[in-house]
């Protein structure tokens, strides 16, 4: 299927047959999808595009009919091309590479007259003509319409170097006419007016120019048209003849493939050059700057041409950069015998304007940099574009960085996926070399992981694409690690120093002095960068050697975080890596400064500088995990034990404390290594958890333990180890603070609102005065937690919210994942269970990430509560019945399990729902959870088959939560509603009062021992 833009809409099938698409919405649909092709546009978007202000009653339904007209109408006239047309959150998107004005495009950018003239035939009219006053269409119809200008002026330039003046200027008077303020246009006009005898005229259109910028923009001619003013009045001679008499025309090589993913590079670089004499590009071996940069030059339009100059012919250090300029420029014109080559060439510059384009001056940098340096202050007319791995170094020089091309962040996504340049460009490359290649479900993932381990080089994926033909995606990705002998190309019209990914990097490190050598080799040893500081202790770096590096495009300095970073691409540092030799002290050095720098942090991650020291921590995560396998072992992971819990990382953590060490480190590590193992759910001994903690009596890693234990029920053996950790840390505050938490903690299980109000508020001031973050966190859950025991439910959710924005700010994301289910969790109470769910679903989604089955835990509740209590009752079944499954006979969770699960099965097995509430009271008295146990009793009330009997059980419920100050959540408020009213409507309203009041006399257990009896009968 191919579409037709260029003129009014027009669609034929391949084989050429007219495709006749009904309704003008259908075919604005359609014209609004090819002006945006290849990219998703928002439903809403569209809608608005194509309705305006006056939108039908169901527009996302209005939109549906016209996007299936269209696809009816296409698939019609060629089965299969519905599937142009997809849907693509959050909207839609035409998929195909068969747009007129694509070609256009690609023709338009060729140096040749023959395509130029071949691209103004695909013209039918204007752009979009039928819905060219739409203001959706209108970029693109302008960026179409500019392109066509500058391919008539590129042909009338051709033209008129070969001498055809009187006809371009009577060509041109016409479109003159329709652009009388493009000076583009008129600068062609004038020379060309001026080259076929018409000097009077040449000058009435110049000040017929002047006068309507002066009258309608209030502006002057640009400095361009006022130098070829100031040339007619001269007389210049040459003016009068080709421009080129001495040069050739242009020296760019024809494009042989698409610049993928350089759209916006192209765009600021193609307004820069013109504005500015010297632009340089930067940026390391195989970034493309030279395609970049031929690519630049080839859309522009200078009077003497654009001509390239390859410096790659000179060795390095060799001196012949004038003579090799000369021979680029096919110079024949000398001023004399025994005139320098450099004297020669500013004296043909002289007068021309013209873009000179210097390809790889870094190696012949020192007489590169002082030809151009003489030529820009002689030849006043001369704009240069170089591209180097370093800096030319001269005033007035512009340094524009080459960036890598942005690479996928997650493989998962395909339309992510598409959208990266790095992947496109991959995709592109692979599908030339093989046909059947496609970026889809299946590969894309594996293009992402490629595109990141090789930075997004541009040369590399190319490489990397000719392997896939032979060994596959999956192939080349699995041999990334041996990139070096992977990334090569048999392509035998590509530059020696450009056909292995070795030779693109040595030809860099060839250049260098030994000492840079060193240095860099040295850098390779960190992992995602350095500080200046790291570079200097590690690698005996100097600044000035890391600026040369810096210069040469081998080593990026990265500001972007809170300190200024040093990195290497990753095949850089696999190069250096290899050539680094003396690696073993660089390797122990590098070791010691980052455990070093760990033990310094680790005090300061428990008080007001926790913030600085975790972003120091996670800009430094992959030198630590560097430094572990350097030889910093169990000293190192040690002194990360805190960062590591802070972050949820306790796999690494548990990995980590399992190296080997001396007596001490072992002895410090045991304690830490058993809290992690009850953290993620796994059995310890509690003969090898007394060992650890006797062999390294910590106030620190007791309390852990002990708050790793109330996780896994064991409430009494933490509640000893809570006081065995006071006692240890008694001179810590922050174990002090701690400790509170924990017993808080504990408070709030056991509905002890005295003691979880003194030990919550005590955490908080002592957490407060110690400036610890994460510790005032911990203190907020409690604090909170008793204002949702008491029924205070907007400050409880106010708290919450208050910890969530600082837990965020931290990143500290098991905390999040904490604060998210605190806030699911009021949400089931008070009733709002869509929010819940949502709340729920994002803290387990952040469990399951950080393998916490705590978390995990305490986020399902919430959604198997919100799902039964919304209708749900088989997704509340199932998750309820899993949390049974996962939580012993003690899990602290168990009872408020036990009450939902019964609830949600009494409709279809009441006998199984009076059991589970029996169950959960059983439970709730076992482990001292009293609201639990009322609330199993007002439970046990829906389900017993006797009204009398329920009755006395909502009578005694109530009685315990008066007593207990503990009121019952509107959540709870329905189930006991409904149990009220069925007891009423059974026993009259007098009789459900006096059996009632009866259940007020009730202890809790009293009032279970009620159903007892028909319990044991059933």
């Amino acid at each position: 299927m191919r579409f037709g833009v260029l003129g009014p809409l027009a669609v034929s099938t391949d084989a050429g047959e007219p495709v006749t698409v009904p309704g003008v919405k259908v075919r604005a649909l359609l014209a609004d999808l090819l002006a945006h092709r290849n990219r998703v546009v928002a439903t809403d978007r569209l809608i608005d595009d194509l309705w305006g202000d006056d939108p039908p009653a169901n527009a996302a339904a209005a939109l549906q009919v016209r996007v299936s007209q269209l696809r009816k109408a296409l698939n019609d006239a060629e089965p299969g091309a519905r599937d142009l047309v997809e849907s693509r959150p959050p909207g839609y998107a035409l998929r195909t590479d068969a747009v007129d004005a694509d070609r256009f495009t690609e023709l338009a950018a060729a140096p040749d007259a023959a395509s130029l003239t071949e691209a103004l035939r695909l013209w039918r009219g204007e752009p979009y003509a039928d819905v060219a006053d739409a203001e959706w269409v209108r970029a693109e119809a302008t960026r179409l319409a500019e392109a066509r200008l500058v391919v008539l002026e590129k042909l009338a330039d051709a033209r008129l170097a070969r001498g055809e003046h009187a006809l371009v200027a009577t060509e041109l008077a016409e479109l003159v006419a329709r652009h009388p303020l493009r000076e583009s246009l008129r600068a062609l006009q004038l020379r060309a007016l001026y080259a076929a005898g018409r000097q009077a005229e040449a000058l009435d259109s110049y000040a017929d120019l002047r006068r309507r910028l002066a009258d309608e923009l209030g502006l002057d001619p640009g400095p361009e048209l006022v130098a070829l003013h100031r040339r007619i009045l001269e007389q210049d001679a040459g003016l009068s003849r080709p421009p080129n008499a001495a040069l050739i025309r242009n020296s760019l090589p024809a494009r042989l493939d698409e610049l993928v993913g350089r759209a916006e590079a192209l765009a600021e670089l193609r307004t820069l050059v013109p504005r500015r004499r010297l632009v340089t590009l930067t940026g390391p071996g195989g970034i493309g700057k030279t395609r970049l940069a031929t690519e630049v030059a080839r859309e522009q339009s200078y009077p003497d041409g654009v001509h390239l100059v390859e410096l790659t012919a000179l060795r390095p250090g060799g001196t012949a950069v004038a003579e090799l300029v000369l021979a680029a420029l096919d110079a024949r014109e000398t001023t004399g015998a025994g005139v320098a080559p450099d004297d020669q060439l500013v004296a043909l510059l002289r007068h021309r304007r013209m873009l000179l384009l210097l390809d790889n001056c870094e190696h012949v940098i020192e007489p590169a940099a002082a030809l151009v340096g003489r030529l820009l202050r002689e030849a006043a007319d001369l704009t240069v574009l170089a591209t180097s791995r370093e800096p030319l170094g001269l005033a007035g020089e512009l340094l524009w960085e080459v960036p890598p091309l942005p690479v996928p962040a997650d493989g998962r996504d395909l339309d992510a996926v598409r959208r990266s340049a790095a992947a496109r460009l991959f995709a592109a490359r692979a599908a030339a070399q093989q046909r059947s290649f496609r970026l889809d479900e299946r590969t894309g993932p594996d293009v992402a992981q490629l595109c990141r381990r090789l930075d997004g080089l541009p040369l590399a994926l190319e490489l990397a694409a000719t392997r896939v033909r032979a060994l596959g995606l999956a192939g080349v990705v699995e041999r990334l690690d041996d990139r070096f002998r992977l990334l090569s190309t048999g392509q035998r019209d590509v530059p020696e120093r450009q056909r292995t990914l070795t030779a693109v990097i040595g030809w860099s490190w060839d250049l260098l002095a030994d000492e840079e050598r060193a240095v860099l080799a040295r850098l390779a040893v960190h992992s995602d960068g350095c500080t200046l500081e790291a570079a200097e202790m590690v690698c005996d770096a100097t600044v000035d050697v890391l600026a040369r590096l810096v210069d040469r495009s081998l080593v990026v300095l990265d500001e972007s975080g809170a300190a200024p970073r040093y990195r290497l691409l990753e095949s850089v540092a696999a190069f250096a890596l290899d050539r680094l030799a003396d690696a073993d002290p660089v390797r122990a050095r590098h070791a010691a400064y980052y455990t070093g720098l760990a033990e310094q942090a680790d005090p300061l991650l428990r008080g007001p500088h926790q913030r600085q020291w975790l972003t120091r921590l996670d800009a430094e995560a992959g030198n630590l995990r560097a430094a572990l396998t350097y030889g910093a072992g169990l000293r190192l992971a040690n002194a990360l034990t805190w960062y590591w819990f802070l972050r949820g990382r306790l796999t690494e953590a548990r990995r980590a404390l399992a190296l080997d060490g001396d007596a001490a480190a072992r002895a410090r590590a045991a304690g830490w290594r058993a809290g992690f193992a009850l953290l993620q759910g796994d059995p310890v001994p509690p003969a090898e958890i007394e060992a650890a903690l006797a062999g390294y009596a910590d106030g620190r890693v007791t309390w852990f333990v002990a708050a790793a234990l109330v996780d896994r029920s064991e409430l009494t053996w933490a509640a000893e180890l809570l006081a065995r950790a006071r006692t240890a840390g008694a001179d810590d505050p922050w174990v002090e603070a701690a400790v509170c938490v924990t017993r808080a903690m504990l408070a709030h299980a056991a509905s002890d609102l005295i003691a979880l109000e003194r030990e919550g508020a005590r955490a908080a001031a002592l957490f407060a005065d110690l400036g610890d973050a994460w510790g005032r966190l911990q203190a907020t859950d409690w604090v909170g937690g008793l204002a949702e025991l008491t029924g205070e439910y907007e400050r409880a959710a106010g708290l919450h919210r208050e910890g969530l924005r600082w837990a965020q700010e931290l990143a500290l994301w098991p905390e999040v994942g904490s604060k998210l289910s605190w806030l699911a969790w009021i949400a089931v109470q008070t009733r709002d269970y869509r929010q819940a769910r949502e709340l729920a679903g994002r803290a387990h989604r952040l469990a399951v990430e950080q393998n916490s089955p705590t978390a995990q835990v305490f986020a399902e509740l919430s959604l198997g509560i919100a799902a039964r209590r919304a209708g749900q009752r088989d997704v509340a079944v199932a998750h309820l019945e899993h949390l049974v499954e996962v939580g012993g006979d003690d899990a602290l969770f168990l009872p408020m399990v036990l009450i939902e699960l019964g609830y949600a099965v009494a409709d279809r097995d009441r006998a199984r729902a009076l059991t589970l509430h029996a169950r959960a009271f059983d439970v709730a008295v076992a482990i001292g959870a009293p609201r639990d146990a009322v609330a199993a009793l007002a439970g046990l009330a829906s389900a017993v088959p006797e009204p009398a009997v329920a009755a006395r059980l909502l009578g005694a419920a109530a009685a315990a939560r008066t007593a207990a100050r503990v009121p019952a959540t509107p959540g709870e408020r329905d189930e006991i509603d409904r149990a009220a009213a069925w007891c009423e409507a059974a026993l009259g309203a007098a009789e459900f009062a006096t059996m009632y009041r009866a259940g007020h006399d009730l202890d809790p257990g009293e009032a279970r021992a009620q159903v007892e009896s028909g319990l044991a009968t059933r």
